[in-house]
């Protein structure tokens, strides 16, 4: 059995689109550009500054659409192949990215990515998520390899809305403890025994820089404690989902969330990275781990990442609570995980964690 694993390189700093010409001419010229409109507008002039001159062109801009489906991504790939580009080049937040992949992977491009938020590893990840055309999740789309490079410029970061860093770092936090409860006493193969170790970095840094990181993006402010937390969110991340079998890839964080928002205007109020967080406080009291669910606690706050059912405006009484229970529970991320839990664990760690 032959096991091939492809990374994705990238480029970090206030002016990373410098490298992008010296970066990208081995492809070709003509390039067709794909986000979202918020994204292009924070950053395409910026690329255009940075490859003028240099021999590429971008020859077309494209929305890439509310959502990542598969209807955007072939009407894209399409776009490509008859404006006979070189490449393609996705910049934006998760979905955009998602269908830039997308479409280049149809088209047979490569594609270069350029985060202009740090909420997600989409820019390094080989995979994208496919919604349906009412906005519910489908299915995920396997690539073979990356991006062939990744362009994060700090300075576009630092000026995006600080709720996408800080929401990140909470979905971050994840990998590493997620990882690590789910992969408990087995014997893991090298790819996700580097990923497992590589996860500490999805944790460590946002623990010493995260809720500096956070203030500077609110003011900013292109700092070191951001560089650190966005390399946390998109890389660390990134190589993780990269190296690690898909069964350690999510526990009961990650489920937490995906039952909470069964809830009628759950999403309303929350974000996807913050609720991630939330449901860490929950795995480590189902593990008993309630002192170090305190100190989580209070790091999360630093963050200004609610901690409490009631902060995420979500019942906390039993009844309201039995669906998602169940969900938890049976939820797909649970399938692998170093002993039984149940409803009656989940809604005892639930309440612990609102009297913490």
């Amino acid at each position: 059995m032959i096991n091939t694993v492809c990374f994705c390189n990238y480029s970090i700093g206030a002016n990373a689109y410098d490298e992008v010409a010296a970066t990208c001419k081995f492809y070709g010229k003509k390039v067709l550009l794909i986000g979202g409109e918020k994204a292009l507008a924070a950053g395409k002039a910026r690329l255009e500054a940075a490859i003028e001159d240099s021999g590429l062109a971008i020859v077309a801009t494209e929305l890439y659409g509310h959502d990542c489906t598969y209807a955007h991504i072939n009407r894209l790939a399409t776009m490509a192949k008859e404006l006979n580009v070189d490449m393609i080049f996705g910049m934006g937040g998760g979905k955009a990215l998602d269908t830039a992949k997308g479409a280049a992977d149809v088209a047979g491009l490569p594609i270069f990515t350029f985060p202009t938020i740090a909420a997600t590893c989409a820019g390094i990840t080989k995979l994208s998520i496919i919604y349906r055309e009412d906005g519910s999740f489908e299915e995920m789309m396997f690539f073979d390899r990356p991006a062939r490079h990744c362009f994060i410029d700090l300075t576009i970061i630092a000026e995006a809305p600080a709720i996408y860093l800080q929401a990140g770092m909470g979905d971050t936090l994840g990998k590493h403890f997620e990882c690590h409860f789910s992969s408990r006493n087995d014997e893991l193969a090298h790819g996700s025994a580097l990923a497992r170790e590589i996860s500490n970095m999805c944790y460590l840094p946002i623990k010493a820089y995260g809720a500096k990181a956070l203030q500077d993006c609110k003011n900013n402010i292109c700092s070191a404690e951001l560089k650190e937390a966005v390399l946390a969110n998109v890389v660390s991340t990134g190589l993780v989902s990269l190296l690690v079998e898909d069964c350690y890839n999510g526990a009961v964080a990650h489920s937490v969330y995906y039952a909470l928002v069964s809830l009628p205007g759950f999403e309303h109020y929350n974000l996807h990275g913050n609720v991630v967080a939330y449901g860490i406080l929950v795995q480590l009291a189902v593990d008993g781990e309630m002192e170090q669910a305190a100190e989580f606690k209070k790091f999360l706050q630093s963050m200004e990442i609610r901690t409490t059912l009631e902060e995420m405006h979500a019942p906390a009484d039993r009844a309201s609570l039995e669906e998602v229970l169940k969900l938890v529970v049976t939820g797909p991320d649970m399938q692998h995980i170093p002993y039984p839990i149940n409803e009656d664990m989940i809604y005892d760690a639930m309440m612990a964690v609102e009297k913490l």
